[in-house]
């Protein structure tokens, strides 16, 4: 248990049984009556974003989130094969749990898993990878007055929108949260 003064960023909350992590926290202060907390909280397991005032020193349960940095190793159908890197325990990650995320992992890459009382949460992606162009079509350079796009195949299946000079074969830097193209590796 803590209370409402111990809120800061990250720290994940245990409020009506569903885990909320405190993206943003405000302490406030009005000239007339007492001082309460404001608070943007987003579902650890769903991604909703809510906020919510709570009184000052109002007592809430914070829940341990163990993260762990992992290594991926391969797909089993649906789930995903994660190695704790010191005990060299296998944790099995659900599909869903993983989500969008898994277009952008390649086996042998270190991620970080936080679980809750040994089910896992979600899965952190360092910000970018390196991937390798599977297929692209030669890009054309035609007389325009900004550089153009096209769509590009990586290795992992996602496509990615890269300048027209990049070609097949190609190691390229993408941005994991957005799947932005970075520049050439």
């Amino acid at each position: 248990m803590a209370t409402t003064n111990d809120l800061k960023n990250g720290i994940v909350l245990n409020l009506d049984g569903a885990l909320w992590s405190v993206v943003e926290f405000q302490h406030v202060k009005p000239g007339k009556g007492g001082a309460f907390v404001r608070t943007t909280l987003k579902n650890v397991l769903t991604g909703k974003v809510v906020d919510k005032t709570f009184n000052a020193g109002t007592k809430v349960e914070t829940a341990t989130v163990d993260k762990r940095t992992m290594q991926y190793l391969y797909a089993d159908g649906d789930d995903y094969i994660f190695m704790d890197l010191e005990t060299f325990d296998q944790l099995q990650v659900p599909g869903a749990t993983v989500g969008e995320s898994s277009q952008w992992l390649l086996p042998e890459a270190e991620v970080v898993v936080a679980t809750h009382e040994s089910v896992p949460l979600y899965i952190e992606l360092p910000a970018s990878v390196v991937l390798e162009i599977t297929y692209t079509e030669p890009g054309v350079q035609g007389d325009r007055s900004s550089g153009g796009t096209k769509p590009a195949t990586v290795e992992t299946g996602a496509n990615v929108a890269v300048p027209l000079f990049v070609t097949t074969g190609e190691k390229i830097k993408v941005d994991t949260r957005d799947g932005r193209y970075l520049g050439r590796a």
